[in-house]
């Protein structure tokens, strides 16, 4: 039996581009990718923080110590530039091996640095 499990995680990015016409996907900084555990065209789920909007797309890297964050295509119509948003990648892990997965967690400043990174999600821990 395989289960679900979050992978990796960037918390609290700002949106720096929301491109319309764009063919589609969201555009991520490849050493935030790097850090995270996260390669182009894996598939992503995107929250936004300022809306509520929930979204499903693939990764396309950007260019290196820039902190692009652009949502492209049909998802720019559920963002705006400078919107917080978390963005969350699953893998699929066997049950023997569930108890020692530790997913990959950036925490990101407003300049879309990584400011902390943590393997499990304390209990009632807010990063803001």
């Amino acid at each position: 039996m395989f289960r679900t499990m979050m992978n990796g995680k960037i918390h609290r990015a700002r949106v720096t581009e929301a491109n319309l016409d764009y063919v589609g996907s969201i555009t991520i900084d490849q050493d935030i990718l790097d850090e995270v555990d996260m390669i182009a065209n894996e598939k992503v789920q995107i929250v936004n923080n300022n809306n509520g909007a929930r979204l499903e797309t693939y990764i396309i890297p950007g260019e290196r110590g820039s902190g692009v964050i652009c949502l492209n295509g049909a998802a720019a119509r559920l963002v705006q530039k400078g919107d917080v948003v978390i963005i969350i990648s699953y893998k699929l892990i066997a049950e023997e091996q569930v108890k020692s997965h530790v997913p990959k967690v950036a925490i990101m400043n407003e300049n879309n640095q990584i400011v902390d990174m943590i393997g499990t999600e304390p209990e009632a821990t807010v990063y803001s």
